[in-house]
């Protein structure tokens, strides 16, 4: 099925965002008002090593300490910005989280592993966000350069398949992310 473009309207050039301009940073009243109203668009990644056949021999997961001062595991994560693109956010990300060296090997195809929908209210799905109704596009991404923590991140820890998908790890990521962390894995044979 194709769409005609010729049957959309043509945008506003004021929605469009002014060259150089960062027009999706909110505000943190202006980001509340938004949470209260509409679902957030977030891309996640976990950041894997391949050996030479492609298949995954470390798993990456950050290291973070909660508002409340509790140590939890926790995959690369953020909000999309208006005016860019799903491939441009996880690079933004994973830069951010991992370090300008890190070298992520963004897929050529920007189709997710997973697709989580995040509820502000526990029990309606397994994935739990208190802040906010949101939407994750989730994704493995391969990294081949050297990873040193940033933003909030405390560390970064690499570790086996096996130990990254153990109870003892996964029970301590936060809101549903280490049933998460378990799909995402699987969809790359692990």
């Amino acid at each position: 099925m194709s769409i005609d473009t010729a049957d959309l309207p043509e945008p506003d050039p004021q929605d469009r965002p002014a060259p150089g301009s960062n027009p999706g940073w909110l505000s943190e009243d202006e980001l509340g008002f938004v949470r209260r109203r509409l679902p957030i668009l977030y891309v996640e990644a976990v950041p894997v090593r391949l050996d030479g056949t492609g298949r995954v021999t470390e798993v990456g997961l950050l290291l973070r300490s909660t508002p409340d001062g509790v140590m939890a595991r926790a995959l690369v994560a953020g909000r999309v910005r208006y005016g860019e693109s799903i491939r441009e956010a996880l690079f933004r990300h994973l830069e951010n989280d991992l370090g300008p060296m890190a070298f992520p090997q963004i897929p050529a195809s920007p189709v997710p592993a997973q697709i989580a929908e995040f509820f502000p209210v526990p029990g309606i799905l397994p994935y739990l966000d208190e802040r906010q109704h949101a939407v994750s596009l989730v994704y493995v991404v391969p990294v081949t350069g050297s990873c040193s923590p940033r933003q909030d991140a405390l560390e970064v820890t690499w570790m086996s398949p096996e130990e990254a998908l153990s109870e003892g790890t996964l029970s301590e990521m936060l809101g549903g992310r280490g049933k998460l962390l378990r799909l995402a894995l699987a969809s790359v044979g692990c």
